[in-house]
């Protein structure tokens, strides 16, 4: 009732104050203010503030509203948690994700495309036959291999 009150007296003040800007001829000015000024009265009629008090005074709705902010803290919670793992579940899910990417295969090779086995079995050319023109070395990757490797490419 009391909210009511004062709503009511709010609007009234800011439709006094619209009159007299548009007796100053600023029509604009007083058109806005009429219009902010109708919205306390408004919220009343349509009983949109006894709803808001309601909410306000009753413990229970606090208890609530403490509910639903720890519920979307625990969400937040998981999910960093999530990312963090990378999203797969189990120890043995992430085991298994890490063989299947050791083993990599290019789409023609019959071996995996830069293993350790492949470094050990191949060692570099050397000689003349591994230079170009000029004495230097044609196809020497393995400094770029070697990169590759630390990256587990």
């Amino acid at each position: 009732m009391l909210t009511s009150t004062v709503c009511a007296a709010v609007s009234a003040a800011g439709l006094g104050i619209a009159a007299l800007t548009a007796y100053r001829k600023r029509f604009l000015a007083a058109t806005r203010i009429a219009a902010f000024s109708l919205i306390p009265i408004g919220l009343v009629m349509t009983g949109v503030i006894d709803w808001v008090t309601n909410i306000v005074f009753k413990p229970t709705v606090w208890a609530g509203f403490g509910v639903l902010a720890l519920s979307a803290v625990l969400f937040m919670i998981s999910r960093g948690v999530e990312r963090r793992r990378g999203g797969l579940g189990s120890r043995k899910e992430r085991k298994a994700a890490a063989a299947g990417r050791s083993d990599a295969v290019a789409p023609a090779a019959s071996a995996p495309s830069l293993g350790a086995a492949r470094g050990a079995a191949q060692p570099a050319p050397k000689g003349k036959a591994a230079q170009g023109k000029g004495g230097a070395p044609k196809d020497d990757f393995s400094d770029i291999e070697a990169i590759l490797k630390k990256h587990g490419i």
